[in-house]
């Protein structure tokens, strides 16, 4: 559910970005901001689950472009050096991996891709590390079709 939550946002803030920026124009955001999330951890503590309080340096690099026959742009975002604590077990984790998202759409006839992947949060210890993989992928034709849709999507407790 948090994955689709983030991904109504993201589309959300692409067709803004579209609606603002001037044609021919590209923006590109390249930073690094802390950030402070809590994820639960259901393979965590034996089985029982946790929440691990994580923070630290993530790396987004974001860029659009306009120009009077597309909109395409790319996200990037990836932990550098985000770190966590078990709340139940006190043991350390760690964020590691990359999200992307990538779309292009036509100004022209409407035809449209999006596509999105992962993030890895690694606990310390085996039968705690918990990797999101998810591969998702659409097209949208000029008349409106979705004409390829998939959504991949593995969760798994190792």
């Amino acid at each position: 559910m948090k994955s689709s939550i983030c991904r109504i946002m993201m589309m959300c803030l692409v067709a803004m970005t579209i609606m603002v920026v001037q044609a021919n124009a590209a923006v590109e955001v390249n930073n690094r901001t802390d950030i402070s999330i809590s994820v639960f951890i259901p393979c965590a503590a034996g089985g029982a689950g946790e929440v691990v309080d994580l923070s630290g340096p993530l790396h987004a690099l974001i860029s659009f472009t306009v120009n009077a026959n597309n909109a395409s742009g790319y996200f990037h975002f990836q932990p550098q050096g985000i770190t966590g604590t078990g709340e139940t077990t006190g043991l350390k984790y760690q964020a590691t991996g990359i999200t992307q998202q990538s779309f292009s759409s036509s100004l022209q006839n409407g035809q449209a891709n999006f596509t999105f992947v992962n993030f890895r949060i690694i606990g310390q210890g085996p039968g705690n590390n918990y990797p999101v993989h998810e591969t998702m992928h659409f097209t949208i034709n000029a008349d409106g079709t979705l004409t390829v849709s998939f959504d991949n999507l593995t969760v798994d407790c190792k």
